[in-house]
């Protein structure tokens, strides 16, 4: 077996292992703020809610709905979120399309175990789902802001 089909082989196990064990699924009961986002591709849906306080996310939910890909995401997602900041997030958005979309590099830390998903980048077809956990969250924050602010 050639290294390539090896790597190849190592991050599919990689992203089933983080599609098994996405942390945060339980919505909250009283959010600052909910989204729902859906994939018109693939019908791939999450649901992010979350608390926010002193601009930065003190508590995550996430109703997750999607293909194996963005399970994985999501799994990275949840287990970064907590303390960061509106930019944090946005910024993690941006690198991740930036890394499927034009080759770029992997998102910063604490997002940067989304480099499991650059096999992906082949695959335009499943962007959307990849991307859903990033654009639900930064939407909720987004909301959060202005409900915070009002």
């Amino acid at each position: 077996m050639s290294g390539e089909s090896d790597l190849i082989k190592l991050y599919s196990a990689r992203i089933l292992e983080l599609a098994a064990d996405i942390p945060h699924l339980d919505r909250l009961s009283d959010p600052d703020a909910s989204v729902k986002k859906r994939s018109p591709l693939c019908g791939s849906t999450v649901t992010v809610d979350l608390k926010v306080e002193d601009g930065q996310v003190v508590a995550f939910g996430q109703d997750v709905k999607a293909c194996a890909l963005g399970q994985a995401a999501a799994a990275v997602v949840g287990s970064a979120v907590i303390g960061r900041t509106q930019a944090e997030i946005e910024t993690a958005r941006s690198q991740l399309k930036a890394m499927l979309r034009s080759d770029g590099p992997i998102p910063d830390a604490p997002f940067d175990g989304l480099e499991v998903l650059i096999p992906a980048r082949e695959f335009k077809n499943r962007h959307a789902s990849i991307l859903l956990a990033l654009d639900a969250t930064a939407e909720a924050f987004a909301q959060a802001q202005q409900e915070n602010c009002a």
